[in-house]
């Protein structure tokens, strides 16, 4: 058996390193590591409560509105407020903002690029590839580029900035939206469904989103045209490469449910079970972070985040990462798209996981509708937006209180949790979408996500970058500057 380690991953933010034992050209076990602690939940402690809306953000610069939006909602539960809903629309669509950004980033930055490698340099659509997604030069690409720095200014008008804004607060938005900026809104949204529309589906959203079935999906390959639609090129080559059998999930999936709509959620809450079929209430109380093999102390076992602690040790033996491992009910789970149209019940990602269960290509997929999905649910927030109604409702800070704030970031589901002691901050805890997929073994010795997810997974002899490893640690998306905090 011999042992490699692979790193970094991501093309923008690249704090991740594998290490596989490898035996007959297959990764027999794997351990992730997050190697940088960042110590701001130690640097909370003390400040003033709404201190919370400054510091969090800056988190990251990938996701700062899901920090925001997870921060406000733990004040607004501590506090015992409700945003105003003009204020609770404008929050959502700086949140889909951010989100479908990262989708398209993810799609056309970090995950296709790879299969213009000269690894697949015999297959026929290579050249295609090449000159759609290679790294700094494929055309998609450069107009995705572009479309996103336009689409960005979506959240110009509404934050003030991005990343890091402060305009979102418990009690709602601190910006209000007047007529003329809410028709120039709609416009921009409108400009990004044309290049979604014309350059990545080739098709209307409406019709991706209404596809129902796998054998939908491959009808609608089928009849398309061959030149057009990168959807229809991933499709192409996801099949012929094997990526519906890569990198197999652990079958139970978590969503904290998100955007608020109209007195319930565009992507709903829950659990889905792959092997029984079922979904099943998610009961935040079942969650615990066990840190037996992360550099951070753990003599009270596995803790939930409302009494949790992140406390550095670094010389704490069995130790391999600063992430802990997030379980739920001792049970681990994936967090991400795919799981949030599982929970959700889009057929098609439930019809494509039932035939292969969580893989690359679910992962994927699950992105790329979330697209067609989404930004029609933005252009009716926004039309909905009353012009002489609040966007900000106003209420009590008690100087004491408890509060959990969840969401939904691009990667997964994102959570909270606050203690609020004489007005200051006693007790703030985070879990990131990367702290639940790419969590080291608990105490048990149980692998998370990833760590699973890589065993089996080809290594051919002399590769220091195994193009499938790469394939599977990029459908996950790691954020690791979000993993430990």
């Amino acid at each position: 058996m011999s042992r490699l380690v692979v790193g970094p991953f991501n093309r923008v933010e690249g704090d991740l390193e594998v290490q596989l034992d490898v035996a007959d050209g297959r990764v027999q076990s794997a351990r992730v590591n997050a190697p940088m602690y960042r110590g701001f939940e130690q640097i909370l402690l003390g400040k003033p409560a709404m201190d919370a809306l400054v510091y969090v953000p800056r988190i990251c610069g990938i996701c700062s509105v899901s920090q925001s939006v997870a921060a406000a909602r733990a004040l607004a539960d501590a506090f015992g407020m409700t945003p105003a809903a003009n204020g609770q629309r404008v929050t959502n669509v700086m949140l889909a903002t951010e989100n479908l950004a990262d989708h398209l980033t993810h799609f056309y930055l970090f995950f296709m690029p790879d299969f213009a490698r000269a690894v697949y340099a015999e297959q026929p659509w290579h050249a295609d590839v090449q000159q759609r997604f290679a790294a700094q030069e494929g055309a998609h690409a450069r107009l995705a580029l572009a479309a996103r720095q336009r689409w960005f200014t979506l959240l110009g008008t509404l934050g003030g900035k991005w990343p890091h804004t402060h305009a979102i607060q418990p009690g709602g938005s601190s910006r209000a939206v007047d007529p003329g900026e809410r028709i120039r809104l709609l416009a921009k949204v409108r400009e990004f469904r044309a290049f979604l529309e014309q350059t990545l589906f080739a098709a209307p959203l409406e019709q991706i989103a209404a596809l129902d079935s796998e054998a939908a999906l491959q009808q609608w390959h089928a009849s398309a045209a061959p030149g057009h639609g990168d959807l229809r090129l991933f499709l192409t080559l996801a099949w012929q490469t094997g990526l519906d059998r890569m990198g197999p999930g652990p079958g139970l999936y978590m969503s904290n449910g998100s955007y608020p709509d109209e007195g319930g959620l565009l992507f709903a809450r829950g659990l889905w079970d792959g092997a029984a079929g079922q979904r099943a209430p998610l009961e935040p109380v079942g969650i615990t972070e066990d840190a037996t093999h992360a550099w951070l102390a753990d003599a009270s076992g596995p803790l939930h985040p409302a009494h949790g602690m992140t406390l550095p040790d670094i010389d704490k033996p069995a130790a391999y990462t600063w992430n802990k491992a997030p379980r739920l009910a001792g049970r681990v789970l994936e967090t991400g798209a795919l799981a949030r149209q599982l929970v959700d019940g889009h057929p098609l990602i439930r019809d494509a996981a039932a035939r292969c269960g969580g893989t690359v290509y679910t992962r994927v997929l699950a992105r790329l509708l979330e697209l067609a999905l989404v930004v029609p649910a933005m252009e009716r927030w926004i039309k909905s937006l009353q012009v002489d109604a609040p966007y900000f409702a106003a209420g009590p800070m008690p100087d004491h209180g408890d509060g959990m704030g969840l969401t939904e970031a691009a990667r997964g589901s994102l959570g909270h949790w606050v203690s609020v002691r004489n007005g200051k901050l006693a007790n703030y805890q985070i879990i990131a979408p990367t702290s639940w997929n790419f969590s080291p073994r608990d105490a048990a010795g149980v692998p998370g996500a990833l760590e699973a997810a890589l065993v089996g997974a080809e290594v051919r002899p002399g590769d220091d970058t195994p193009v499938a490893v790469q394939h599977i640690v990029r459908s996950f998306d790691p954020c690791m500057v979000c993993t430990v905090h």
